[in-house]
């Protein structure tokens, strides 16, 4: 399980729903999602999801009870709608699962099919990525790495490693994949959009993805912005060596880290890519170390 590199191709998929005309990154949130109300909610858009910045916490305060229960992801979306916002939208960013919660219900509602379907018709298979799904779907259960858990968190049996958390696609988390599938799905953005002698986002949609939407928001503080650097679903390379990428990298790389020990990041200035997936939690530092021999080794 990749963790949270899921995040950036759901990212992505709002992004192509955006290139067809089905929605706007000014969109209001409540007005996709109507039971989405209350509070500065109706101050939330579209973009504040993509961005980190709509105020959501990362996990519902019901979290741990929610997948005590093998809660379906129904629930998660509906606790997201009804959460206590951290701040107003627009003023502060902060990771933000249960935003990718809402940015994947709102996916799966305006294209009229599951996030799960959505990705593998519109991403896995014109890509190629065989290996690819949210959730399990149809991989062999025998395929899949076990994350290494330290042992009081084996024994429950709603970890990483168990079926109910393997199956249930959390859009912020849940996906499974391999390096060479999602090193195509890089590829495919450093080539702006196109891969296999297929246009799958334009070229103008990957650059909006990639660009610093932070930089553009006033009223973030201008500290939190030297801290981070977000486009829409990708994190950029500001400060570098962040979310696990190479201190030797160009501030454009972009990519993203997961939580079992996972990292992917592209780098436009070189066209170098680099996917590292480990099954080690705390593997942050080695795979910033790995990060920067895979960077330092472009000899031009």
């Amino acid at each position: 399980m990749i963790a949270s590199l899921t995040k950036p191709i759901v990212a992505s998929a709002a992004a192509l729903l955006i290139e067809r005309g089905q929605l706007l990154l000014d969109d209001p949130v409540s007005s996709l999602i109507p039971e989405f109300s209350g509070e500065d909610r109706q101050k939330m858009r579209l973009y504040h999801l993509l961005t980190h910045t709509s105020g959501l916490p990362d996990m519902l305060p019901e979290n741990v009870e929610l997948r005590q229960r093998h809660a379906p992801l129904s629930e998660f979306v509906r606790g997201s709608c009804t959460a206590p916002l951290l701040f107003a939208p627009g003023t502060n960013c902060r990771y933000q699962s249960m935003g990718i919660a809402l940015l994947g219900e709102i996916v799966a509602r305006v294209s009229g099919m599951p996030l799960g379907e959505f990705l593998r018709r519109e991403f896995f298979i014109p890509l190629g990525m065989a290996d690819s799904a949210l959730g399990l779907g149809e991989l062999p259960c025998e395929c899949i790495a076990r994350v290494s858990l330290p042992e009081s968190e084996e024994q429950n049996d709603w970890n990483w490693n168990r079926p109910y958390w393997r199956e249930l696609g959390a859009p912020w988390g849940g996906m499974h994949s391999t390096v060479g599938d999602y090193a195509i799905f890089l590829q495919m953005l450093l080539n702006g959009g196109a891969y296999g002698g297929r246009q799958i986002l334009s070229r103008m949609t990957v650059e909006t993805m990639l660009t610093d939407h932070l930089a553009m928001m006033p009223a973030i503080p201008e500290r939190v912005k030297l801290e981070q650097a977000w486009g829409l679903g990708w994190r950029l390379n500001q400060p570098r060596g962040a979310f696990h990428s190479a201190e030797l990298a160009s501030p454009r790389t972009f990519g993203h880290a997961g939580a079992t020990g996972t990292t992917a990041w592209a780098d436009p200035e070189t066209g170098l890519l680099c996917v590292l997936f480990t099954n080690q939690p705390q593997a942050e530092r080695m795979l910033k170390l790995a990060s920067n021999a895979v960077a330092g080794a472009v000899a031009e």
